[in-house]
């Protein structure tokens, strides 16, 4: 073979190998995207390098595999879906506690599911790739959450939270927890709205509404 066969063969080769290289990349770039969907973006534009977000997200479906995750029993699906039900209808009345309600069941729930949730972000990174679709959700509600403790959230911020905290607990749950699918929250009373029901539902003093005036005697007259 002449010398010039011999370079033309090299790069044929190395062409070769680009393109597969090339191929394989772009694969498993493919797979990311699918996996992560919009965490994929939201990773590329924290890290600023493509190559070093596809690195991180590939370590955490390593760090995902060696999860023991569980998936929950009828009773357990059951337990959930009353405590929501449960959240949903206290929102009605206190707004800010029911939220914080809400925080904690869908820690509890992430918890009996098998993920780690001592750190935040690690509870992030790890259900990301399972539940990428749910997870700005999640950080929404958490956000608010959040600025309720310190009293900064308004009524419909609070509201939006629970929007927010119920996509993922009905990610992780497998179902809707609420009966008949519906997304509408409950609008909280207002102050005078609770006034009236209490005052509505207080036991009578004195005379009973409607009873009957003694009757008068007609020798009387």
């Amino acid at each position: 073979m002449s010398a010039t066969a011999t370079i033309v063969l090299i790069i044929v080769i190395l062409l070769v190998l680009a393109a597969v290289v090339v191929a394989v990349r772009a694969g498993r770039r493919r797979k990311l995207q699918q996996t992560f969907g919009p965490e994929y973006d939201r990773v590329v534009a924290d890290t600023g390098n493509r190559t070093e977000a596809e690195r991180e997200l590939l370590e955490r479906t390593k760090r995902h595999a060696q999860l023991e995750l569980t998936p929950l029993s009828a009773e357990s699906r059951a337990k959930y879906t009353a405590a929501w039900e449960e959240v949903q209808i206290r929102f009605v009345d206190s707004p800010k506690e029911a939220v914080s309600t809400a925080d904690e069941l869908v820690t509890r729930l992430i918890t009996e599911r098998g993920y780690p949730t001592a750190d935040y972000d690690e509870r992030l990174a790890n259900l990301s790739v399972e539940h990428a679709t749910t997870l700005e959700h999640y950080r929404a509600a958490h956000e608010i959450s959040e600025r309720s403790k310190n009293d900064e959230a308004g009524t419909e911020d609070l509201r939006q939270a629970l929007v927010h905290y119920r996509a993922l607990f009905a990610d992780l749950l497998g179902e809707d927890p609420v009966p008949g699918g519906t997304t509408a929250v409950p609008a909280p009373r207002t102050t005078a709205e609770r006034s009236v029901t209490e005052t509505t539902t207080e036991k009578p003093t004195g005379e009973p509404a409607g009873k009957p005036a003694p009757e008068t005697d007609a020798t009387s007259r």
